[in-house]
């Protein structure tokens, strides 16, 4: 009866050994697609109508690396474990510090900026200018602005909160963009050709020094048959000056803080506010049938100037969530 339960336990054994090593090359494999994953973020590699939405969920892909490296260390698998573990650190390097931010102190002059899309013109115009007068705004930077609602935003009350303007709505769809202002403004030409949506350009006299350039950013989305316009609307925003007026760059970039082009942008000199006090991780879109799930929603500043904090709020009608941040511009 022995020899007879040895030989069972023997055949189960010769059986079950095809069944781990297939398990073992299945988890080697799924470490290589992660790997193959993360050089295609660090690498800046994603193009295509596949890749570039995808690279915008590099932070659920950084979840789910640490969990397939808990399996395969559950599983015993070292190859398997070796790979998730330099994925993991890469991805860390990449996501972590935007959910950190800087701690370091900001001064300068105080310019509170709000950005929102308006979906259309379909955004609460109530709910915009009861933003703009409890957070004291100074500059608000608006896309998918269109007639019909900026005749709501001024009935709602913008005009006495912020007086001067450089608007170019649209009679509907995402094209129209515009910026009010508590300050006056002067709207400038030629620094850079948008492409994509209405981009306006102001300077706004904020008081106590230089004024402070204004660019209202909304390439079109990287849908399958637009992502060459999307990077290049991305590519040709001005960089960060060195000199002149300060700039601010605040709209709906279509892209996040992992797609390559927008890290290139930043590259010149540019700041994320969202990141620099530890709110880049907070999704603003979409808003709809589904919670947000990425962060496309930015506000930029050069090395001339730093946010104190950032607030992200529900506009009821749109599909975008608004950022404000409480920027500090030297003079």
């Amino acid at each position: 009866m022995a020899v007879l339960m040895d030989k069972v336990v023997s055949v189960a054994a010769v059986r079950s050994r095809p069944r781990r090593r297939w398990v073992a090359r299945l988890t080697v494999g799924v470490a290589a697609l992660f790997a193959a994953g993360t050089a295609v973020r660090l690498g800046g590699l994603e193009s295509g109508a596949l890749l570039v939405p995808l690279v915008s969920f590099t932070p659920y892909f950084g979840v789910a690396a640490l969990v397939v490296l808990a399996v395969a260390a559950g599983m015993r698998n070292r190859v398997a474990v070796g790979v998730m573990l330099a994925v993991c650190v890469c991805l860390a390097w990449s996501v972590v510090p935007r959910a950190v931010g800087d701690a370091a102190a900001v001064e300068g002059r105080p310019l509170r900026m709000l950005t929102a899309n308006l979906n259309g013109g379909r955004g609460d115009a109530r709910v915009i200018v009861d933003l703009v007068r409890r957070l004291n705004v100074d500059v608000l930077s608006l896309q998918e602005l269109t007639w019909s609602e900026r005749d709501r935003l001024a009935a709602a009350g913008l005009g006495g909160l912020l007086p001067y303007q450089v608007v170019e709505p649209a009679t509907w769809g995402p094209e129209g963009s515009g910026v009010y202002a508590r300050y006056p403004l002067r709207a400038r030409t030629g620094l850079f050709q948008p492409v994509g949506h209405h981009m306006p350009v102001a300077e706004v006299a904020l008081p106590g020094g230089s004024p402070v350039e204004v660019v209202v950013v909304h390439p079109v989305a990287p849908v399958p048959s637009t992502v060459p316009e999307w990077e290049a609307g991305v590519a040709t925003l001005p960089p960060a000056p060195s000199s002149g007026p300060p700039r601010i760059l605040a709209g709906d970039f279509n892209a996040t803080l992992d797609h390559a082009v927008f890290r290139r942008l930043l590259g010149t000199g540019y700041t994320d506010a969202a990141a620099a006090t530890g709110q880049g991780l907070v999704p603003t879109w979409p808003m709809r049938r589904l919670p947000p799930l990425v962060t496309i929603d930015h506000v930029l500043t050069d090395g001339r100037a730093g946010a104190a904090g950032v607030q992200i709020h529900d506009i009821p009608g749109s599909d975008h969530r608004a950022l404000f941040a409480d920027l500090r511009v030297r003079p």
